[in-house]
């Protein structure tokens, strides 16, 4: 075959995840307020009668301040929120199906405003949090270990960081050998892409049906005085538009047509239609009727 007449074929679903996606990363800096202290190291591994390598003694310089650990904590919510709204692509890469993109931008933008109100109350306290260390840390305490606030305001950072999903120009000038090589690699990476964003998409539609399920089951009780309760359990209206959000999404992004998923989201879609989080309240009827619904639904998953 001719090299010039060589094409690196791409694979039809991957051409959809460049139209239809969007490549995200989100990047959250914050200081950790910890730092080595060779000297209490040296003083603690000769009190021990050890080499001076065998330990090292690491202060935390804030001692777990409740405001600094706050903004730690909410770092992680945002990388939890965006392993829930995202799909596995490369590294700290995330992407992003465009038919989400108005809510996920939402959504950012409270992190982000969340983010640096944490910030900036821990920047007003911080003076008073640094001269408080003094009585907490005792002997340990140094003050120049601590950076000015300006120093401090700089190590905080909430960003966002979005590219395409890349398609190139696959035409090959290269020898038919290895171009048939490069073909084969692309599409396995890309199948393999695919089929992870596919089972996440299951295993979301699976585990909300179960926790609508599960809200929706009704127990009679009978107390030991004879008398005969009802036990509902706690709905929430944000399990419910979730289940609505995912059948939303996945009627327009299901990159392979894969039969189990549409069939699953149709299902569910019928099952939830005319529903609502006070009709589940207050109808028992109403709670049987979609718990049965989605158990046959999650019957087909062998569930």
């Amino acid at each position: 075959m001719n090299v010039q007449d060589k094409l690196l074929t791409k694979p039809n679903h991957v051409v959809s995840l460049a139209t239809s996606c969007l490549l995200v990363t989100p990047v959250v800096h914050v200081w950790t307020a910890t730092m080595q202290d060779s000297e209490i190291s040296d003083e603690v591994t000769a009190a021990k009668k050890a080499d001076k390598d065998s330990g090292k003694f690491v202060k935390n310089l804030l001692a777990k301040n409740p405001q600094h650990r706050k903004i730690l904590i909410y770092r992680q919510t945002v990388y939890n929120w965006m392993q829930v709204r995202t799909y596995d692509w490369a590294g700290k890469q995330r992407i992003l199906p465009v038919i989400g993109l108005t809510k996920f931008m939402t959504e950012w933008a409270h992190h982000e405003t969340t983010f640096k109100k944490l910030v900036d109350d821990f920047l007003d306290a911080y003076p008073n949090i640094v001269s408080n260390m003094a009585f907490v840390q005792g002997d340990i305490f140094n003050r120049d270990d601590y950076p000015s606030v300006n120093e401090v305001c700089n190590k905080f950072s909430i960003n966002l960081y979005t590219a395409e999903v890349p398609i190139g120009d696959y035409r090959c000038q290269i020898a038919a050998d290895l171009a048939e090589d490069l073909q084969n690699h692309y599409e396995r990476q890309a199948k393999g892409l695919v089929e992870n964003i596919l089972t996440k998409q299951k295993t979301q539609l699976i585990e909300v049906m179960t926790s609508i399920a599960k809200c929706c089951t009704v127990d009679t009780v009978v107390e030991a005085n004879g008398e005969v309760k009802v036990k509902r359990k706690k709905l929430f209206d944000s399990t419910l538009q979730r289940a609505i959000e995912l059948c939303d999404t996945f009627s327009e992004f299901n990159l392979t047509n894969d039969s189990d998923l549409d069939t699953a989201r149709v299902s569910l879609v019928k099952v939830l239609d005319g529903i609502t989080i006070d009709k589940l309240r207050d109808s028992d009827t109403a709670r049987v009727v979609v718990k049965e619904g989605i158990e046959d639904i999650l019957s087909k998953f062998g569930i």
